[in-house]
């Protein structure tokens, strides 16, 4: 009998649901980069790379719904962090996998989700990011359905992303060639720093 098999399909995931507490409060996506939003350049690099792309907001909800693409919010309150993102986004997408990655992270590697696919194999539940000397959790591949079991430590009051990750098999893509592809907007100082890099758009 012959079996059919697919290639599995991914959605990303753009996370701009936090307080910006560094930023004086203020809605990260929406800052801008040589004139650009930040939430502009993760869509631009991302969306190359996936099956179907979502935003996950908890601010601003219809202005990032101008940007064409499917917004969701965390089911959670009171901004509990990215896992709460992951769980909303996994409820929502209609594919095998989520990709997440931060908003405000203008230099998202383009080969983001082929690179984490190659380290997950086959003997790995879900692949995560390192730039050559350390993890960068929240760009991570994570299959949908992970979610009751997201849900569960979500419910039982875990927040930490590395503690959720250590009941998994996890992978490590390597990220070395490009750690610069990991800088992001968490400061005004670090806006200022980057205002100064030169970035093709």
């Amino acid at each position: 009998m012959n079996t059919v098999s697919h290639s599995p399909t991914v959605t990303g995931v753009i996370l701009a649901g936090g307080m910006g507490r560094r930023m004086g409060g203020i809605d990260k996506g929406w800052v801008k980069l040589n004139g650009t939003a930040l939430i502009q350049w993760s869509i631009k690099a991302l969306s190359l790379q996936v099956d179907a792309l979502l935003i996950n907001a908890n601010r601003n909800l219809e202005r990032y719904q101008t940007l064409g693409y499917t917004v969701v919010a965390d089911t959670m309150s009171d901004f509990q962090g990215p896992l709460a993102g992951f769980a909303a986004a996994m409820a929502t997408a209609d594919t095998d996998y989520i990709v997440t990655a931060p908003c405000d992270s203008p230099l998202l590697p383009l080969d983001l989700v082929s690179r984490l696919f190659i380290a997950l194999g086959h003997q790995h539940q879900l692949a995560v990011a390192h730039d050559g000397q350390r993890l960068q959790p929240v760009f991570a591949l994570i299959p949908v359905f992970m979610l009751p079991d997201l849900l569960t430590f979500l419910h039982q009051g875990g927040r930490k992303i590395d503690l959720w990750y250590a009941r998994h098999t996890m992978a490590i893509a390597d990220f070395s060639h490009c750690p610069e592809c990991f800088n992001n907007v968490n400061t005004p100082q670090q806006l200022a720093t980057m205002h100064t890099l030169k970035y093709s758009t």
